[in-house]
């Protein structure tokens, strides 16, 4: 048990400082100092964070105006992520919604090098994402904020033919009679974009993919795609993960630091070197009509010493109708199906036993200290029991604090639970594909 009365830092704060303090914005010295990316091991950065180029440019004027927007991505992605569950398409790109970005812009980045020579880019990495593309340059309708890429000026990038394995992954591949090389397209309701497929050399930390296959953004139409490229580290045919298998096995691990972390900065592990030796490990189940989503078998919740009754149907996984439980690295915040969550907070609220207040898309939160029970995930062969930092987040003063999870919104037929990387923070979490299983060990990731 741990009493919750020193205020934590929000990401409110981190944008404030940002604003305030001057020199915390180089990668060289100040808060945002971090060592380079070396071996395998790639720095990650957050989106939203102090030391991000793709921080926003004005920051929230409140605590409460940051959650709400949070909350409302968060709806967007777990939108996304059940269009995946519940279609069988199995192609490697996805759509982009009219009025909000149906794929989100997921909430890590790392740093790369594409072309010869090499063009330095951000990659957003996601584990629910098969995509590999880039905004290319001349690109219309392409968001700013990050680097395009020049195929014109790499002497090693190449356009991937008509017909070839590559072209028939992607959805609705296109051939012009003169270019003789593979186009593709993809709508959504408003929204739609175009892309040439290309291969190039793709250079992240000391390591280098020949041949790395990806589209190249030309045209956007809608709402904008996020602004950088997108890492897919699914288990899809044209995504990260598959397309460097010989290299590094299908493996990979991150660490996610908490928001007490000043210059908020973990790391993206390739491979099977360096991942721990002593982990606890769950087995990772697999959905044939949507591959790309890392499916566990959660199997309870305890609150404090109890376990809380959910109904069995809550947490079961099927896969025709996509069910069941996924770890997930783009959704900020836990959402839970909801007789799953109700049965939660519940039980969460009778240990607590102090007036309920609600505050945006949470709707347990408490003035002043209180005292919080540990929440422990139970799945076949480990329990994760989640540090305070990961149950409960504080306003900036520290006043008001919230359960840092939610039930699925009114009216969405959600069938996942969502496993979301506040949750994650501070743990290495271990994807380990040749061997059916995903891990979580304790690490302090700053």
């Amino acid at each position: 048990m741990a009493t919750s009365s020193l205020p934590l830092l929000s990401l409110f704060l981190f944008v404030t400082l940002l604003h305030t303090t001057s020199g915390t914005t180089s990668t060289g010295s100040g808060a945002c100092a971090t060592t380079p990316d070396t071996g395998s091991t790639l720095r990650i950065i957050h989106a939203f964070g102090p030391c991000s180029p793709l921080r926003p440019a004005v920051p929230f004027p409140s605590w409460a105006d940051f959650l709400t927007d949070q909350t409302e991505r968060d709806t967007t992605r777990l939108l996304f992520l059940n269009s995946l569950a519940s279609t069988g398409t199995g192609k490697s790109f996805v759509p982009v919604a009219s009025g909000k970005q149906l794929l989100q812009i997921p909430n890590y980045i790392v740093r790369g090098r594409l072309g010869t020579p090499a063009q330095n880019l951000l990659l957003a990495f996601d584990t629910s994402n098969d995509a590999a593309w880039i905004p290319c340059n001349g690109c219309t309708g392409c968001p700013g904020g990050s680097p395009w890429f020049n195929p014109a000026t790499s002497t090693s990038y190449h356009p991937v033919p008509c017909g070839s394995y590559q072209c028939n992954q992607v959805p609705n591949p296109t051939c012009y009679p003169r270019a003789k090389s593979c186009s593709f397209n993809f709508s959504y309701t408003a929204s739609s974009f175009e892309a040439g497929l290309g291969q190039d050399s793709l250079s992240l930390a000391s390591d280098t993919v020949s041949s790395y296959t990806f589209g190249c953004l030309q045209k956007v139409v809608g709402n904008s795609i996020p602004p950088q490229g997108l890492l897919g580290l699914g288990r899809g045919p044209l995504s990260f993960l598959t397309q460097t298998k010989a290299i590094y096995g299908s493996t990979f691990s991150y660490c996610l630091p908490s928001f007490k972390s000043l210059n908020f900065s973990g790391t993206l592990r390739l491979g099977t070197n360096g991942q721990p030796k002593r982990i606890k490990t769950t087995p990772l189940l697999m959905n044939p009509h949507r591959s790309s989503l890392y499916y566990v078998n959660m199997t309870g919740i305890k609150v404090g010493r109890r376990t809380v009754a959910i109904p069995p149907s809550s947490l079961a996984f099927d896969p025709a109708t996509g069910a069941g439980t996924v770890i997930d690295s783009g959704t900020m915040f836990t959402q839970l199906v909801r007789p799953a969550y109700e049965a939660m907070r519940d039980e969460f609220r009778r240990q607590v036993k102090a007036p309920v207040t609600s505050l945006g898309g949470f709707d347990t939160c408490y003035n002043g200290p209180v005292t919080i029970p540990a929440i422990t995930l139970l799945f076949d062969g480990m329990q994760v029991t989640l540090p305070e930092d990961n149950v409960i987040i504080h306003s900036t003063y520290g006043t008001l604090s919230c359960l840092a999870m939610a039930a699925a919104p009114e009216g969405m037929n959600a069938v996942l639970n969502v496993i979301a990387n506040m949750q994650q923070q501070n743990h290495r979490i271990l994807f380990d594909v040749p061997n059916s299983r995903v891990g979580f060990a304790r690490e302090l990731c700053t």
